[in-house]
């Protein structure tokens, strides 16, 4: 029989999306499931996405341009420079989603066998998209005693070698929510200068920031213009996930010539959804600022109703909208799969997603998983009221 590759092998699993098989046979016994696991929001889509849609006359749906429309990168490039962000057009690749723009970005800046440095816990299918590249992940560690906020650059830079090509960031974080200073992030500028290295920042939840506090973009650090990458996605801004429409952005020519014979490979990024994309560019700010709001009280409702709970320890985010919470079990994997085989209270249950799988460090996160503040208040209340008395009946 032919067997498939070792790199085949050596693909992770989704942590988010591996217990699917379990909610599904929960589902099958007639219980409610509350998804905690899957960062998609129930927020409605920009009306003005979906009119886009149904009202283009296209009459052959043909290629579009492998770096995506003309028309809206040139106002994607306007969005940006409202924000503040010094980006025009030519800076911009669009992507199949953010997550084509991350494999364009670790495949021009690192060939096999290089290495790239990321505070963990992190995004998970970073672990793939570096597995399909054959680039080794090299983790520096933070934790929930201090929010998961940056590690210390000497904790960084101990860890380079000649190997060492890139740091990537993800700003706010997924899994934990922590949002980056304008101050971290210029430690961060500085030891990419000192070392000669790229910084890939992951800030597709940018427009989830609470508190009061601003998020800083690698594009606003001048002194690093050639190093910086920024990844996008209307994923989360809009609540378009099913779009898949990212994008690659950078000033470095050299880098974006190289990015752009990996978009040339794989065509064009798809026609009705950049319709979709380049319309939702006109939602009104009144959008971003109720579902800021509604956010905020998703989180806020979430981790006081979690720091209830006897032995459960949560970390409050800053910004997008997850938050990691460490359990008093010893394997949260295992507490997971149990909470929906053979659990429910009153014929309903909740499905999380462990965070082991968003370390690369080995038997690191046992006891802690990741929740999504996607569901509204009532449906969060409920969720935390199912985990605490699963976790009574668990620790019998």
């Amino acid at each position: 029989m032919p067997k498939v590759s070792v790199k085949g092998q050596n693909m992770p699993e989704s942590p988010i999306r591996k217990l699917v098989p379990f909610a599904e046979i929960a589902k099958q016994k007639g219980h409610k499931v509350y998804h905690l696991n899957i960062g998609q929001p129930d927020i409605k889509t920009p009306e003005v996405a979906i009119e886009a849609v149904k009202n283009a006359s296209v009459e052959v749906l043909e290629y579009s341009h492998s770096a995506g429309f003309d028309s809206y990168r040139e106002n994607l490039a306007k969005y940006y420079q409202n924000q503040g962000l010094p980006i025009n057009k030519e800076d911009i690749i669009i992507t199949t989603g953010g997550s084509e723009a991350l494999i364009f970005a670790i495949g021009s800046t690192m060939d096999e066998g290089d290495e790239i440095i990321i505070p963990e816990p992190f995004y998970a299918n970073y672990n793939g998209f570096s597995t399909q590249n054959g680039v080794k992940i090299v983790p520096v560690m933070s934790g929930i005693e201090n929010g998961f906020a940056l590690p210390a650059i000497v904790d960084f830079e101990k860890l380079i070698t000649p190997k060492t090509k890139a740091i990537l960031i993800c700003n706010p974080g997924n899994p934990t929510g922590y949002l980056y200073s304008k101050e971290e992030i210029q430690q961060l500028a500085e030891l990419v200068k000192k070392h000669d290295l790229f910084l890939i920042a992951d800030e597709v939840y940018r427009e989830f920031v609470y508190d009061g506090f601003q998020h800083f973009s690698v594009m606003n650090e001048e002194s690093i213009a050639q190093h910086a990458i920024m990844i996008d996605s209307v994923s989360k801004r809009f609540s378009m996930c099913g779009a898949r429409i990212g994008c690659i952005v950078s000033k470095n020519k050299e880098l974006m010539n190289t990015a752009m014979k990996f978009a040339q490979a794989r065509l064009s990024p798809p026609t009705y959804a950049q319709i979709a994309s380049e319309a939702a560019l006109q939602t009104p700010q009144s959008y971003f600022d109720d579902v800021i709001t509604e956010y905020k009280e998703r989180r806020d409702t979430l981790v006081n109703a979690l720091n209830s709970i006897d032995g459960v320890e949560v970390s409050k985010p800053k910004g997008a909208f997850y938050c990691i919470a460490k359990l008093p079990v010893e394997n949260a994997e295992d507490f997971a799969k149990w909470l929906l085989e053979s659990f429910d209270l009153n014929g309903e249950t909740v499905m999380v997603a462990p965070a082991a799988g968003f370390y690369s460090t080995k038997n690191v996160g046992q006891q802690e998983v990741r929740l999504a503040y996607v569901l509204k208040k009532e449906d969060l209340i409920k969720s935390a009221e199912i985990l605490k008395a699963a976790l009574a009946v668990y620790g019998k």
